[in-house]
């Protein structure tokens, strides 16, 4: 399994690294973000619901788990942090198999049920503001997406 790794050095560069990221996308897709804390999931997302050409202002559904944004596709943004029981059916596979784009931040308290092909993205601190995105493709689909992103 492949994996890149992206340095941002701003908030700008990981909205611009996301946003192209975005171009690229299509109905169905699965992003992931893990992080701590202010990595900057919330960030990348913004990044994200720029290139699909969405107007709204993107903030965390930290306390609604979902929200959704309309654009050139659906964007499904989901902040899982809170969810006590990962067992708990809440229909997760309707967005993930959708027309949109489905973004899951803290998506390792829930991957028992996610897809088993998404792109799963761990950002972490670097040095004053920058950012690593360490990126990594887990099925076919990814794999040419990160092939044509980083080409």
């Amino acid at each position: 399994m492949n994996e890149y790794i992206v340095r941002t050095n701003s908030t700008e560069e990981t909205l611009q690294f996301s946003k192209e990221l975005a171009q690229k996308l299509q109905p169905g897709d699965v992003i992931t973000l893990e992080g701590d804390l202010g990595a900057g999931k919330t960030t990348f997302t913004k990044g994200l619901a720029v290139g699909l050409d969405i107007n709204k202002n993107v903030s965390s559904p930290t306390f609604t788990i979902i929200k959704e944004y309309n654009g050139r596709l659906p964007l499904y943004h989901m902040d899982v942090y809170r969810l006590e029981d990962s067992d708990e059916d809440l229909g997760f596979d309707e967005y993930f198999e959708g027309q949109g784009v489905t973004v899951v931040e803290w998506a390792h308290l829930i991957e028992d049920q996610l897809p088993e092909e998404l792109l799963q993205i761990k950002i972490s601190h670097g040095e004053e503001n920058s950012r690593n995105l360490t990126i990594t493709p887990k099925g076919k689909r990814y794999e040419m997406l990160c092939k044509e992103l980083f080409a």
